[in-house]
């Protein structure tokens, strides 16, 4: 059965919502299209290990976890004005707390 990620998130009185599905890939144009920024700037996402893929660009596949990876960390890029080695050190800390906070709620059920 296919997960389906909805997150709802409310800032300055907009509401935004964001509908992925992991089961979809995409290649590489595609990719950019839903990211929202060039296919130029995924390749240098792949260069700094913030997204992993195999192959040639030709032959590269996304998933939907991967379409909110590259957006998280555009607003991280943006809000930050990060460098994609900042980017990807803030992404591993972040991806790290949710782990330790999951394993936490499976220690107190």
């Amino acid at each position: 059965m296919p997960t389906i990620h909805y997150r709802e998130i409310t800032y300055s009185g907009l509401n935004e919502a964001e509908v992925i599905d992991e089961q979809c890939t995409f290649d590489l144009t595609h990719f950019a299209q839903v990211s929202g920024q060039s296919p130029e700037w995924i390749l240098q996402l792949i260069e700094y290990d913030i997204l992993s893929t195999s192959g040639q660009p030709q032959q590269y596949r996304f998933s939907g976890t991967d379409v909110i990876r590259a957006r998280r960390a555009y607003r991280l890029q943006r809000d930050f004005d990060a460098s994609l080695s900042a980017v990807s050190v803030m992404l591993d800390l972040i991806d790290e707390v949710h782990q330790l906070r999951r394993q936490i709620r499976s220690n107190q059920a």
